[in-house]
């Protein structure tokens, strides 16, 4: 029915309550909580953040949406799963997000459409999105109230399927996908995000990752100078570049390291050990741990691994072998 001035009218009771539809209700949304992201998005002053590394080359006097107030409504699309540009042509008009946005739903004027975000998004160069990165780290390092002593980072990189031919998308064999593959960073501790990184499917270099990791430590080294900083990632982000820039910078690093037969034999002294234990007590299982000296050929210097080795009645399993930084990690 498209005529709003229809009378309400009632439906049979249901369990002994009444049960009325009208067609008064207004411009209704279901996307009341975004009021919720938007209060807390101007308490940390997000978009304002981000805003001010952006160059904006708009005439002055033709602009109807501020740019902290695009990155905003863009921001909150996409938390309330709007990925695309496109759907804020819908959402321009939406109740709740013009309230969120700081504009009255009825008398208001609509927010941004598709193609003024996409002007957006295409606006930052090289230089201007690194600048992003940085205010998200910065944003992270002020969620602490006084330098930690120490932090330990889990970086990792997250298939991002995608469905059609977008620019930096490649298939990927391991994930049998066409994807990204962003890089995400995680305080342990804390669980709260510290950067995350957009880049093509494929595995990164030894020369990328270092690139990366050199940018997020010195910006976390602006906020914290005597914070000791310790990475985790797994075994594909073990490169000699990598575990050679760490060393020489002073960031412990646990890597994961994939088991060779050179490193069973070193462990096995261990592994006996475990066995007998485990034989002489009549246990089901058995667990201990090694720790061992081991290079490969493209490393410069011998670094120490430390393995999980568990001994059962169906015999003898080792895994999570780990290469830990020799200088500045703990055991």
């Amino acid at each position: 029915m498209s005529d709003p001035t229809v009378l309400p009218f009632a439906f049979p009771s249901v369990r002994g309550k009444k049960l009325t539809a009208a067609f008064d209700g207004g411009r209704l949304t279901s996307d009341g909580g975004v009021l919720l992201l938007a209060q807390a998005a101007r308490r940390m002053r997000i978009a304002e953040k981000l805003a001010a590394v952006i160059p904006d080359r708009r005439d002055p006097s033709r602009i109807t949406h501020p740019l902290s107030e695009i990155l905003l409504a863009r921001i909150l699309a996409i938390a309330c799963g709007y990925e695309d540009a496109d759907d804020l042509d819908h959402l321009r008009a939406d109740p709740a997000f013009k309230l969120a946005c700081g504009r009255l739903p009825e008398t208001g004027a609509d927010l941004m459409s598709q193609p003024t975000i996409s002007r957006l998004e295409n606006t930052p160069g090289l230089r201007h999105l690194i600048r992003l990165g940085r205010v998200l780290v910065d944003l992270y390092c002020a969620s602490y109230a006084t330098p930690p002593d120490a932090v330990t980072l889990d970086i990792d990189d997250t298939c991002d399927v995608v469905h059609g031919q977008q620019q930096l998308s490649l298939f990927n064999a391991h994930h049998d996908e066409r994807c990204f593959l962003p890089i995400h960073v995680y305080d342990t501790a804390t669980s709260r995000p510290v950067a995350m990184i957009l880049r093509p499917g494929k595995t990164p270099s030894g020369r990328e990752i270092r690139g990366h990791l050199r940018r997020l430590v010195r910006a976390i080294r602006r906020h914290w100078l005597k914070t000791a900083i310790t990475i985790r990632r797994d075994g594909h982000y073990r490169r000699p570049e990598v575990m050679d820039w760490c060393e020489a910078n002073g960031v412990a690093y646990v890597f994961g390291l994939t088991g060779t037969k050179a490193l069973a034999a070193k462990v096995e002294p261990t592994a006996d050990h475990i066995r007998v234990v485990r034989a002489l007590s009549d246990k089901d299982g058995v667990r201990g741990f090694a720790e061992t000296k081991h290079a490969a050929k493209s490393w410069r210097q011998q670094r120490r691994v430390a393995a999980r080795i568990e001994a059962t009645r169906l015999g003898l399993d080792w895994d999570c072998p780990c290469l830990v930084d020799t200088e500045n990690a703990s055991a």
